[in-house]
């Protein structure tokens, strides 16, 4: 599938998943007929490369698919963003085993980056263990891909050659794990991000990847760009389809309604037409800055194989602007509806609580400026995670 098809697919479903935004809130999780829509579609499995069947598709289209089903409901547009930056991993595993997982064209995994369990070093295998938050969409995943500290039989951690504890992420089937409810939140309700657990669970290395330390079997440009670095874009583009829609819900609101003892309606005041301006270019201007490091991050790659620390710590601070900035102008939206805002049935009301969730993602917190700034400043820095 194209990036063009992908891109098309995503605008054509987006009204059948907003019709059901409801729906989504009150089940937390996305029902499994759109589930169904969007793997058929290709999209929960876009990053997979094409020799694996996959769309390959670049980051920018990944950003634009993800955005515009978030738009549509954020709960869904998050469980598409988990789903393929999941899939990236297809790219480092071993063949047999990437097409074990992901050979299925309608196969989808879901995963949870931090290395909270444990994998023992038994030969040919990891016996793994452990407890696993925020495992979003992980009641329609065939696969769960966990973060997991190697340990010897004896419970020493492995290191590597510089002294840091072995990190794998290995892909467990879906009943070799449970899942422990725990999602009942304030917002994004409809990903099902509920915890994961594993007792002891024998998994074969060859389902297993370092994605820090090793490098990508697939040559392709997409996986030469900073891996967290794309899982970031993903996160700022749930951000910009919330924000965006925030726009759009107050501009709607601002015509019909007419405040009390006032004679003007809501789009006549003078305050909501500048915070409708400044929403609006918080959101373009973020979401240009985004778009401009892609394109930065691509020509690297093209030009030398792989982005400086620089370009790296560049594409993680314009996603994560694009994420702030994104809530700044859903706030200002929420804000300019007054009491409307404040009801469970306004879309506003919506925006507001998710957006806030997603901004508490470590991807695209507020510390990442720090780290930018120390790489901006020349200091000595820990890039790994950018």
């Amino acid at each position: 599938m194209s990036d063009a098809e992908l891109l098309q697919a995503a605008a054509a479903l987006a009204p059948q998943i907003r019709s059901q935004a409801d729906a989504i809130e009150a089940a937390r999780r996305v029902p499994a007929p759109i589930i169904e829509e969007l793997s058929r579609a290709g999209l929960l499995r876009m990053t997979v490369p094409r020799a694996l069947g996959g769309a390959e598709a670049s980051p920018e289209t990944m950003v634009r698919a993800i955005e515009t089903i978030a738009r549509a409901d954020a709960s869904a547009g998050w469980c598409v963003m988990v789903h393929a930056t999941s899939a990236l991993a297809s790219a480092w595993l071993d063949e047999d085993a990437a097409r074990e997982i992901f050979g299925d064209p309608h196969a989808i995994a879901c995963g949870v980056f931090a290395p909270t369990g444990k994998a023992v070093d038994e030969g040919d295998h990891y016996r793994v263990s452990g407890r696993w938050a925020f495992a979003s969409g992980v009641e329609e995943s065939a696969w769960r891909m966990l973060g997991a500290v190697v340990t010897e039989p004896s419970g020493e951690p492995v290191l590597s050659p510089s002294g840091e504890p072995v990190i794998r992420h290995l892909f467990l089937r879906a009943d070799e794990t449970r899942v422990v409810e725990t999602w009942t939140a304030s917002g994004l309700c409809g990903t099902g991000s509920h915890d994961l657990t594993a007792g002891h669970v024998l998994v074969p290395k060859r389902r297993s990847a370092s994605l820090l330390a090793e490098r990508p079997r697939h040559p392709g440009a997409l996986y030469r760009f900073p891996l967290f670095g794309l899982l970031s874009l993903g996160i700022a583009a749930v951000a910009l389809g919330i924000a965006r829609e925030s726009i759009a819900a107050l501009s709607a609101l601002a015509t019909e309604k007419r405040p009390a003892y006032s004679k003007r309606s809501l789009a006549q005041r003078e305050m909501t037409q500048a915070h409708v301006a400044e929403a609006e270019a918080l959101v373009r201007s973020s979401r240009a800055l985004l778009f401009e490091a892609v394109r930065e991050t691509g020509e690297a790659v093209a030009a030398r194989g792989a982005p400086s620390a620089e370009e790296r710590a560049i594409l993680r601070l314009a996603a994560t602007q694009a994420a702030r900035a994104s809530a700044r102008a859903v706030d200002l939206m929420y804000g300019a509806g007054g009491g409307s805002s404040v009801f469970a049935s306004s879309p506003l009301q919506r925006c507001f609580r998710d957006v806030h969730v997603v901004t508490q993602h470590m991807m695209v917190a507020e510390p990442t400026y720090a780290v930018v700034g120390r790489v901006l400043l020349g200091l000595s820095s820990e890039v790994g995670m950018l």
